[in-house]
């Protein structure tokens, strides 16, 4: 299909999820299988609602809104801070980017009493591809006018300075379909939450859980959302969550367009996010978000 006729800037907010099934990543991933693949046995939405105890009326994303949602709160108890690889990739104004690998610090965003106590904090560094290789970003909420602190990596950033910049503005949204502001596990899965409600506004849905996928070795188990019609209020025709079966929690997240020849399965890529590597609360401190910071090249 020609680029002209993907969606073309699509918003964050639009999106089922933002930030993670399994398309050509690179091998490096080790990634068990291929979307298209998975096996049997296939947990058909009517047998998951059957074992949740929902009714057989329910929309077919009740189980996926009901898991999301006791997610979030084992997320918001249990998960102060991460590491990881993120693997992503976007297809922005039509044309689909190369993967790009961030090793990536994120602290959580802590509310007590309704206060904002601990800001979402995140460190990135680019390690692949080349023309991106050493770029480093910093971004705290509510700090430093909420502005990123960024420098260019790659043969280039040598010679351009370090910047501030506006997380919405353009130069920091340059290729780009999500700003750092919605980046993190907690924020896929409020997306996941506010997308589901406003898809459950609509039947044309079909929902699958498939157990036994794996993602660099680790056993996960995927939620397959599908639209079977194409419709114009529909922005993918599947988007594919996986989830760690040891977390619980997501580390993966692709969305697809229709397909093209009525023999494939999954369409062109949308986007795709892949979290890799994955250390759960290491202690991360407020040194590892400042550009101060001696290990750091800002």
């Amino acid at each position: 299909m020609a680029d002209n006729s993907l969606p073309r800037g699509l918003h964050a907010r639009r999106i089922f999820l933002q930030a993670l099934g399994l398309s050509s990543l690179s091998a490096a991933l080790s990634f068990g299988q291929q979307p298209g693949d998975l096996k049997e046995p296939v947990f058909r939405v009517a047998k998951a609602a059957e074992a949740q105890g929902v009714q057989a009326d329910s929309h077919p994303l009740d189980p996926a809104l009901n898991l999301a949602r006791e997610t979030l709160v084992m997320i918001q108890r249990d998960l102060v801070d991460y590491t990881a690889l993120i693997v992503k990739r976007e297809r922005v104004n039509g044309k689909l980017g190369v993967h790009e690998f961030m090793e990536a610090k994120i602290r959580n965003r802590k509310i007590v009493d309704g206060k904002l106590v601990t800001p979402l904090s995140v460190y990135l560094k680019f390690v692949k591809p080349d023309s991106a290789k050493g770029r480093e970003v910093i971004w705290v909420e509510g700090k430093n006018n909420n502005k990123m602190r960024a420098h260019e990596g790659g043969p280039t950033g040598a010679f351009l300075p370090t910047v501030w910049l506006d997380p919405h503005g353009i130069l920091a949204m340059r290729g780009q379909l999500h700003p750092i502001t919605d980046i993190g596990i907690e924020n896929l899965v409020l997306k996941l939450i506010e997308r589901g409600e406003r898809e459950r506004k609509d039947p044309e849905c079909e929902v699958e859980f498939k157990p036994g996928a794996k993602i660099n070795g680790r056993v996960c188990t995927v939620l397959q959302v599908r639209h079977p019609t194409q419709r114009p209020h529909f922005e993918f025709h599947t988007a594919q969550i996986f989830i760690d079966d040891e977390t619980k929690m997501p580390v993966r997240y692709a969305a697809y367009h229709w397909p093209t020849d009525p023999n494939e399965k999954l369409g062109p890529v949308l986007e795709e996010y892949t979290y890799l590597d994955v250390k759960l609360n290491p202690g991360l401190v407020d040194a590892d978000f400042d550009p101060e910071n001696p290990n750091y090249n800002f």
